[in-house]
Order: structure tokens, then C-alpha cells, then sequence
């Protein structure tokens, strides 16, 4: 049973940054690592993946030229690096890996619990 554990979330000034990371541990990442966000208002979201293993990378246009996602196998780790923060990028925070259909559907097999970011204006 893989478990997953995000950290690195918190409150920011816009246009600032902040490195969310999320640690894998009882097993490893599969196929995809792929970061998810949501707030009471929409639904959850993918913002970003990596192939485990191609190292791929897919980013949501909201997205795409200010945040980049990294991994780290040796660590079992996978990263998100937010830059030029904005106030609509307030949301909690998940990864997920295992997609059981496409990488953009919330329908993984494991997820985190997900990490607070909230960016002042």
C-alpha cells in the first residue's frame, strides 16, 4: 500500500514562490506522479504530471511557464516548484500517482492529503 505525503504548503505573497513536495513511502510512484488542486468551488483538478520512468511532463494552461514538477527517484519524491504565485492558485494541494484511466481524470489509486496553499494579493 502506497502512502503519500505532501509538505511545503502555506501562505504567500502573489508572485511569490513555494516547493511543494510529496514523499512516497510503503512502495513507490507508478506510471504517472501528477500534482491535483481544488477549492470549494471547482473540482479537483490535474495541474501537472511526470512519467515516472520517460519523465514526461504535462502541465494545465493555467499553469504552463510558472510552475514546474520534478522528481527525485532515489528519494521516491516528486516535486512542484510555484513560481509568480497568484491569488486564483489558492487551493489544496494533491498528489496522486497510479492513474487507472487518463492522467488528467481524478481517478487514482493512491492520493495524499492533500497540503493548504494560499496566496495573499
Amino acid at each position: 500500500q502506497v502512502q503519500l505525503v505532501e509538505s511545503g504548503g502555506g501562505l504567500v505573497q502573489a508572485v511569490g514562490s513555494l516547493r511543494l513536495s510529496c514523499a512516497a513511502s510503503g512502495g513507490t510512484f507508478s506510471t504517472f506522479a501528477s500534482w491535483f488542486r481544488q477549492t470549494p468551488e471547482k473540482e479537483r483538478e490535474l495541474i501537472a504530471a511526470i512519467g515516472w520512468n520517460l519523465a514526461n511532463t504535462w502541465y494545465s494552461d493555467s499553469v504552463k511557464g510558472r510552475f514546474t514538477i520534478s522528481k527525485n527517484n532515489a528519494r521516491n519524491t516528486v516535486y512542484l516548484q510555484m513560481n509568480s504565485l497568484k491569488p486564483e492558485d489558492t487551493a489544496v494541494y494533491y498528489c496522486a500517482t497510479e492513474p487507472r484511466t487518463g492522467i488528467t481524470v481524478p481517478a487514482y489509486t493512491y492520493w495524499g492529503q492533500g497540503t493548504q496553499v494560499t496566496v495573499s494579493s
